[in-house]
């Protein structure tokens, strides 16, 4: 499976890669420029040097080449201060005249005699950098070796060249650092719309399908995928629609049949088939009321003032199925605070949950005992039962829609859990299931805040007003 990679991660390790190469192509770039400069300057200097010897070189009346130079050139090329030195030679490599002692040339070896070349060498161990270039003296073409010793080079252009890395390549480090920040925040800047669209994309599911990603800002690369999403969620908000609305008819449509059916069922003389048959019919509507409950719900537009007391949900369904819970010689009974215990939300709709939850716990829990509803003042409302509990394995799925632990079993549609965990989801609650201390599973329907109960005014209040 290929990793996944962060896109800014990613970015900045290539900019870094990046500006780390260039970070040092880019000082060897400069000191190779320094140095060619530096080269060039002392050829310019040396064929400047070597014309002011030609022109102090002529033929004496003996025929022999005789120089004069002059006050300034002769410090420069004398043995003693031996800084620069010059030969001038034939073709044949003859050398004429020469600074050195024993008058040799400067390379050793016999110059062109058609362009200017610069060398590089030793000389006494010191290294030397010279040019060759051919010239004509009193009408006659010769060479003239003009060379400096390296040891000695001009100042400026040694301490340039030389302290080029202590002097100016420190500066790549704090200009690595700031091009590196400037990437970040760049990229950071970037991407800030597709983040932006990423944690709205986390709240779209199938009970907020209207969410659309915004395309204002994105990218001009990310905003195909973008209306792709949307177009996508649009045809999905309208499959949900076209299912919700497909699922609301079909259970208006169920309800005359079964009302017939039921009339059909009482003229059957065979009192236990119609009481088999009745049995049935009952399911069969608990079905479809839970389908239109579910569909209902999906509709629903809370109003944000609404408060409902769960004390009061609570008195009202005990007592609402209390007959039922007599036949099935079963008792609902309610327990936990006295006082009033205000939530937001409907008080109807709230009612629903908690008769789904009693219901649940009716139709498990064995016969003579009790069902209990409890509320407690932080807002939590728990319905417990003495029946086998729920599994630690089921307790995960039990409250999606359909779901139930034996296939084959009859009187369970699979919907009234998942009624409850609706209705917990539209007012921000929360429900689970656990064990009951007394054995059987408890389920715990928790609100996320619980609001001061408004205190009526007292006879003595009213009567002072």
């Amino acid at each position: 499976m290929t990793p996944v990679r962060s896109v800014v991660r990613r970015t900045i390790a290539l900019h870094l890669t990046a500006i780390s190469v260039t970070a040092i192509l880019m000082p060897l770039a400069l000191y190779l420029m320094l140095q060619r400069a530096a080269d060039d300057l002392h050829v310019r200097a040396l064929r400047e040097q070597a014309a002011e010897l030609v022109r102090a070189i002529s033929r004496g009346a003996d025929g022999k080449l005789h120089v004069h130079l002059p006050p300034r050139l002769e410090d420069l090329y004398s043995p003693d201060y031996a800084r620069y030195s010059y030969a001038v030679g034939e073709a044949d490599g003859h050398v004429l005249l020469a600074s050195f002692p024993n008058k040799h040339s400067v390379t050793r070896t016999t110059p062109p005699m058609d362009q200017v070349v610069p060398f590089t060498g030793w000389y006494n161990g010191v290294q030397i950098f010279g040019i060759s270039m051919p010239v004509e003296i009193a009408g006659e073409k010769l060479w003239i070796q003009v060379s400096q010793d390296l040891a000695h080079r001009d100042v400026l252009i040694d301490d340039i060249v030389n302290d080029f890395f202590s002097r100016v390549g420190w500066i790549t480090a704090p200009i690595f650092l700031l091009l590196l920040a400037i990437d970040v925040v760049i990229i950071r800047r970037t991407i800030r719309p597709i983040v932006g669209a990423s944690a709205l994309a986390q709240r779209i599911g199938p009970s907020s399908t209207d969410l659309r990603l915004p395309e204002a800002g994105m990218p001009r690369e990310v905003l195909p995928l973008v209306r792709a999403v949307n177009q996508a969620l649009d045809r999905l908000e309208e499959g949900f629609r076209n299912q919700r609305a497909f699922t609301a008819d079909a259970a208006h449509e169920l309800r005359t049949p079964l009302a017939i059916l039921r009339t059909q069922i009482d003229m059957i003389r065979d009192r236990d088939l119609a009481q088999s048959l009745r049995a049935d019919v009952e399911n069969m509507s608990r079905l479809v009321n839970q389908l239109l409950e579910i569909a209902e719900l999906e509709t629903v537009e809370i109003d944000p003032g609404e408060t409902a007391d769960l004390v009061a949900v609570s008195t009202e369904i005990a007592g609402f199925l209390a007959p039922l819970a007599l036949s099935r010689y079963r008792t609902v009974a309610v327990s936990g605070t006295q006082g009033p215990v205000l939530v937001h939300g409907n008080a109807d709709t709230i009612g629903r949950a908690v008769r789904n939850l009693v219901e649940n716990a009716l139709a498990h829990t064995p016969a003579g005992t009790v069902v209990e509803i409890s509320v407690e003042p932080e807002g939590v409302l728990r319905v417990s039962d003495s029946g086998p509990g729920v599994p630690p394995a089921d307790r995960e799925y039990i409250f999606r829609r359909f779901w139930r632990r034996d296939r084959r079993g009859t009187g369970s549609s699979g919907l009234g859990l998942a009624i409850v965990s609706e209705i917990a989801r539209m007012y921000g609650a929360t429900v689970s299931v656990g064990d009951n201390p007394d054995g059987g599973a408890a389920f715990a329907l928790k609100f996320p805040a619980v609001l001061a109960a408004r205190r009526e005014p007292t006879p003595e209040l009213m009567a002072a007003k």
